[in-house]
């Protein structure tokens, strides 16, 4: 029994012959690949189809959001009035040259690791839905979705205590089917939905540039992110609860009742 115990023993060791530096370090390389892919992976999914990071590029939505934060879009779940949404620029409302990103900044904001750069892609309150008539002034000032006033002084844009106006130019619109109305909450600094309604895109009537097709929107923002001191949630402000359904269907064109000739 002793011997056969040693030779047991003595041909365990023999199978249990540690590998070699170059196996360990190979083997070690291929975990950590796998491990990468597999992030990777994850990462461009959910950037995909749950959630993506945008950078803020401008001022036009002041002082709800700050250049250089980071904000949060959910890509599910859908949108409504008071939402702040991320579109793709569909109408080329953004002028002047874009920023340029080398390739590799590209594929870092394509998979999720770098927070989109915002180029190509603007950030707005929604304020109105298809069908919905938007319009302003009232005597007071205030913008109206289907005769209901909003008051907005939850979000507009104030300095040193004193609030923009909702709009310092007139119009009355009725939202196309498929369609939403922005504005950025810096009026002042804001090229929105109001200073497009009388361009026109793809051979289309006059305004219909000033609309964001629903389909060109990514989601709604959800929280910014960073930096730290900035973070917080984004919830729609209670005067849109107040807002009536439109009375009759939304029309295939946008109704323009008045428009300002642009910002």
């Amino acid at each position: 029994m002793a011997l056969e115990n040693t030779e047991e023993s003595s041909t365990g060791a023999t199978q249990e012959k540690p590998r070699s530096f170059s196996r360990r370090f190979f083997s070690g390389v291929g975990e950590v690949a796998i491990i990468l892919v597999g992030a990777l992976l994850i990462s461009t999914v959910l950037r995909g189809f749950v959630a993506q990071m945008f950078s803020i590029p401008s001022g036009s939505m002041e002082n709800t959001l700050k250049v250089g934060d980071r904000v949060l879009v959910a890509k599910f779940g859908g949108f409504q009035r008071g939402d702040v949404v991320v579109f793709e620029d569909p109408a080329r409302w953004l002028s002047g040259p874009q920023p340029e990103h080398t390739q590799m900044e590209q594929v870092l904001e394509f998979i999720g690791v770098l927070p989109n750069s915002g180029a190509g892609y603007l950030i707005k309150r929604v304020i109105g839905m298809p069908g919905d008539r938007v319009a302003c002034c009232t005597a007071e000032g205030a913008v109206t979705v289907n005769g209901e006033a909003l008051d907005e002084s939850q979000y507009l844009y104030s300095e040193n205590g004193v609030q923009v106006a909702p709009s310092t130019m007139s119009f009355d619109v009725i939202v196309p089917a498929d369609h939403i109305f922005v504005l950025g909450d810096h009026r002042n600094a804001s090229a929105d939905s109001r200073c497009h309604l009388r361009d026109t895109r793809d051979g289309r009537k006059a305004g219909s540039a000033a609309f964001v097709p629903k389909n060109k929107v990514v989601g709604a923002a959800v929280a910014v992110v960073a930096p730290l001191d900035r973070l917080s949630t984004f919830r729609v402000p209670e005067t849109f609860a107040k807002i009536p359904e439109p009375e009759r269907e939304a029309p295939a064109e946008p109704t323009i009742i008045e428009a300002p000739a642009g910002c």
